[in-house]
């Protein structure tokens, strides 16, 4: 696999399992937001049980995408992808939207009980 290909699956993979992680909280509440309403939603935590191995899971792929962006082992060839400073760049930005996305996602069942 190249090692953009490698970036943005790792990339992927975190932000997947910090949606499993939140997915009894954030599921319930995006429903209500969008005016989906009744008795089952609050059934809907059936992933509760699973959230540190998701969450665990999140922060090892977050890891893994933060060495593969930040300390690259491989040099690049001039001419290929990730030899373009504006791309390594994006890369960059793109994994602090992630990572940030990720925390708000890992720790919104801890702050949401304050607001109620």
């Amino acid at each position: 696999m190249s090692d953009r290909g490698t970036k943005f699956t790792t990339l992927f993979a975190g932000g997947l399992a910090a949606i499993l992680a939140s997915t009894c909280c954030l599921g319930p509440l995006l429903l209500v937001m969008l005016g989906v309403s009744g008795a089952w939603i609050g059934d809907l935590t059936v992933l509760e049980p699973y959230r540190p191995i998701f969450i665990v899971i999140a922060l090892v792929f977050l890891f893994l995408a933060y060495r593969r962006i930040f300390r690259p082992t491989t040099t690049c060839i001039p001419g290929e992808v990730c030899a373009i400073p504006t791309v390594q760049r994006t890369y960059r930005v793109i994994f602090w939207i992630v990572a940030v996305l990720i925390l708000m996602a890992l720790l919104f069942p801890y702050v949401v009980p304050l607001f109620y």
